[in-house]
């Protein structure tokens, strides 16, 4: 797709630090001790120069990511090679609190999409290149309601999609189906795969020879797979030829430069074995906001 056209194959999503709170495991040990909106937006910046630098040109980011749109918007100035991804579907509700109750809520009506797109585009402007509903699932009426379709068509960005859960590959198969005046609507698919939950593969194989883009998060299990195999992990998806691009997810710059590292690293099989899906999801919702 050509919103990817020389794109590396490594980009960096900031939803570890657009925000003080989020699900990866190590938290207290990446991040400031005080996580403050300028500790957390400095943080941001030196990861973004340090991936530009290094090559990466996508970044992707969400209206749930706290502030992390907010972040990069006064980041991209100087920096008009950059592509960007935002996500919209759920709302930050976690009022820059790590111990909130709720950290965000999920909502794929009309109305929603409206109201985040005005917030997305009064940050990001027309740097948006991809606009993705976030975190789609089979039962999503994002798959079924046509007048979401008709406006997603029209709003100026590519359109794509991220999935979560077990069924993922479902999920992705019937947005793939979608049409809007006899075209696809989405042109990018973004889910999760990694050694342990890599269920979705056959069906991002397909979204992929039918031309769209595949962006693969959470390569490292939310931090399950950091500890012992960070590159490997990461050589591991990038070794997939259906792969546009995988997500970093680096919360410090010594995560980021080994993620890089994953891209020239050739790996061995290392004997990780996949979790069923039902299991894995469990276990990723079970993970403490920290």
């Amino acid at each position: 797709m050509r919103l990817f056209d020389g794109v590396a194959r490594i980009g960096l999503g900031l939803a570890a630090v657009g925000r003080p709170g989020y699900i990866n495991l190590g938290r207290e040990r990446d991040l400031p001790g005080e996580r403050t909106v300028d500790a957390m937006r400095g943080r941001a910046h030196a990861l973004l120069d340090q991936a530009y630098a290094s090559g990466v040109r996508y970044f992707d980011v969400a209206r749930s990511y706290g502030r992390a749109e907010e972040f990069l918007a006064s980041w991209l100035p100087g920096h008009d090679d950059a592509v960007v991804g935002s996500k919209w579907g759920y709302t930050y509700t976690a009022g820059w609190r790590v111990e909130a109750g709720v950290h965000e809520v999920k909502d794929h009506s009309v109305a929603a999409f409206e109201r985040q797109l005005a917030e997305t585009r009064a940050l990001l402007g027309d740097r948006l290149g991809l606009y993705q509903i976030h975190s789609v699932t089979p039962d999503s009426p994002a798959l079924t309601d046509r007048e979401l379709h008709r406006r997603l068509a029209g709003q100026g960005a590519v359109v794509g999609l991220s999935t979560s859960g077990p069924r993922q590959a479902e999920a992705i198969r019937a947005a793939c189906a979608i049409e809007v005046g006899g075209e696809p609507l989405f042109r990018s698919v973004q889910a999760t795969w990694n050694l342990l939950e890599p269920s979705a593969g056959p069906a991002l194989a397909e979204a992929h020879a039918s031309g769209r883009a595949v962006i693969v998060k959470e390569a490292l299990a939310n931090g399950r797979l950091a500890a012992e195999f960070p590159e490997a992990a990461l050589a591991a998806v990038l070794r997939q030829p259906w792969v546009t691009v995988v997500l970093s997810g680096a919360a410090t710059g010594a995560q980021l430069a080994s993620n890089l590292r994953a891209a020239s690293l050739d790996t061995a099989d290392l004997g990780i074995r996949p979790e069923p899906p039902e299991q894995y999801w469990r276990t990723r919702a079970e993970l403490a906001w920290s």
